[in-house]
């Protein structure tokens, strides 16, 4: 399934990288909140997991990090690499499964792991992922997830055709029943992809989430959640003055994203 998730992401990056959902700045892509929680990148080492495009990860060597990009799409890291040249930052890509990082990263280690938006529904094993983040972590070194909230996933992060906009449960927010099978031929920049192969996705609850770090030796720092979202995934919602989207005013406040610190202690 992994290797299914692999040739998708391959088949996919070249119309990512072309669409406008990813043309816009690195910086687009952080709320403020997350900067407060990184606190100051100069000079820190940090790796990004499942980093896709390197869209954000150009905005760490932005802010003088230095900086490792690791995905298992080695189309994805051919474009990566063009779009860090083209904005003239230093970023070094890695190709490999995140299962595999400590060992194709050779023993380095990090002051920062950082994970974000849509990457943890491509773990199949919590546990087995916890432990090699532990790895890459200096002592005193934080992982910081910022994701797309448990209640987003089981509401749909993406409209699907003859999606009302209502606020309804479409798929599971609790772990428990493996493996989600996707077959659509679209992505969510709204292209289709020739060929799409099957792909596949695992639903992790926050609940299941803590207790794996905090089982595996971390120590939990903060958790924040969030009503904004990058683009509007209900035709109802406002654009706020960043340019990312909200419910309206009379709609319920739900978490759409959260953002979770953990240290690994000294």
């Amino acid at each position: 399934m992994v290797a299914a998730n692999e040739a998708d992401w391959d088949a996919r990056a070249a119309l990512h990288a072309a669409s406008e959902f990813y043309d816009r700045p690195a910086d687009f892509w952080f709320a403020e909140y997350e900067w407060e929680d990184l606190g100051e990148l100069e000079g820190r080492d940090i790796v990004h997991l499942q980093c896709h495009l390197g869209t954000e990860t150009i905005a760490f060597a932005r802010r003088g990090a230095r900086t490792v990009g690791l995905d298992l799409s080695a189309k994805s890291l051919e474009e990566a690499r063009r779009i860090a040249a083209a904005a003239e930052v230093d970023v070094e890509y890695v190709y490999a499964n995140v299962y595999d990082a400590a060992e194709a990263l050779q023993g380095r280690q990090f002051d920062v792991v950082y994970t974000g938006k849509g990457a943890l529904c491509y773990l199949p094993d919590l546990r087995s992922w916890a432990e090699v983040v532990h790895a890459l972590l200096k002592p005193g070194g934080s992982l910081y997830i910022v994701e797309f909230h448990p209640l987003l996933n089981a509401l749909g992060p993406v409209a699907q055709p003859g999606d009302t906009g209502a606020l309804t449960i479409r798929k599971d927010y609790l772990e428990g029943r493996g493996s989600i099978a996707l077959d659509s031929t679209f992505t969510y920049t709204g292209d289709q992809v020739p060929g799409r192969q099957r792909s596949y996705e695992w639903m992790h609850g926050l609940g299941e989430l803590i207790t794996t770090l905090a089982t595996t030796g971390f120590h939990l720092t903060s958790l924040r959640e969030s009503e904004v979202l990058q683009w509007p995934r209900w035709p109802t919602m406002d654009q706020t003055p960043e340019g990312w989207y909200r419910l309206p005013a009379d709609a319920p406040r739900i978490p759409l994203l959260f953002a979770l610190k953990a240290t690994r202690p000294d």
